[in-house]
């Protein structure tokens, strides 16, 4: 089989897939006919095909899938536009706080942001598949330890979590969290959210002891123990 008809076959079901495919699977379309390293540089030739289209090719954590470009994203929301709801800040704090001091506690967490964290931000991050608990430490209690998923690398468009931007990286506030926007069901984390979440990613890196309030918001452990995680439009 020439490449012509192996990149034809592998677009194909690229694009017929519903969830991202690994190389071993795609190695399945020509009976291990192919090596994965053959299957890889097709794969690679492709995402060049596709370079200049609106839609791109991209590896992350579980596979290769089809997407489109970030920059499509403004007119394609106009098909859909009603928006899903946005995550609240202490949300983002948290997501981020793990995603870059992984894996950490509760406490851990708790210590960093100076609040208490509510159990509802926890469970709604598991339910939607960015956390998971991946162990426990080994002290008093035995506390969980949470980390980040495949399922958030694959949000986020990555392939492994030294893709995430660096905190000190210009314009690390627009990108970090944007790709979850594309996400199915997921928030359009962007504005003072996102500035927040990176804050907290900052803080959780420099052992500082807590997150300074949004103007306009009251911090303290009553009002995170009523904060169900999302907030309305």
């Amino acid at each position: 089989m020439n490449s012509v008809d192996a990149k034809r076959i592998l677009e194909t079901a690229l694009i017929c897939a519903p969830q991202p495919v690994t190389v071993r699977e795609l190695r399945t379309l020509f009976d291990d006919a192919l090596g994965a390293d053959t299957v890889k540089t097709l794969l690679l030739e492709l995402q060049q095909d596709w370079a200049l289209r609106g839609v791109e090719l991209v590896q992350v954590a579980t596979g290769w899938r089809f997407q489109s470009r970030p920059e499509m994203r403004e007119y394609l929301d106009r098909l859909h536009p009603e928006k899903p709801p946005r995550y609240t800040r202490a949300t983002l704090e948290t997501l981020a706080i793990i995603a870059y001091r992984q894996p950490v506690t509760r406490g851990d967490i708790e210590d960093i942001r100076g609040v208490t964290v509510n159990s509802l931000i926890i469970k709604q991050l598991e339910d939607r598949g960015w956390v998971e608990v991946i162990g426990h430490r080994e002290t008093v209690g035995r506390p969980a330890l949470f980390a980040t998923t495949r399922q958030f690398l694959d949000d986020l468009g990555l392939s492994a979590l030294d893709q995430l931007p660096t905190l000190d990286t210009p314009g690390a506030q627009a990108t970090v969290f944007e790709a979850l926007a594309d996400a199915p069901e997921a928030p359009p984390a962007e504005g003072l959210e996102m500035e927040v979440a990176l804050d907290a990613a900052n803080a959780a890196t420099q052992g500082e002891a807590a997150i300074a309030d949004a103007p306009g918001e009251s911090g303290g452990v009553a009002n995170e123990e009523v904060d169900d995680g999302v907030t309305g439009q």
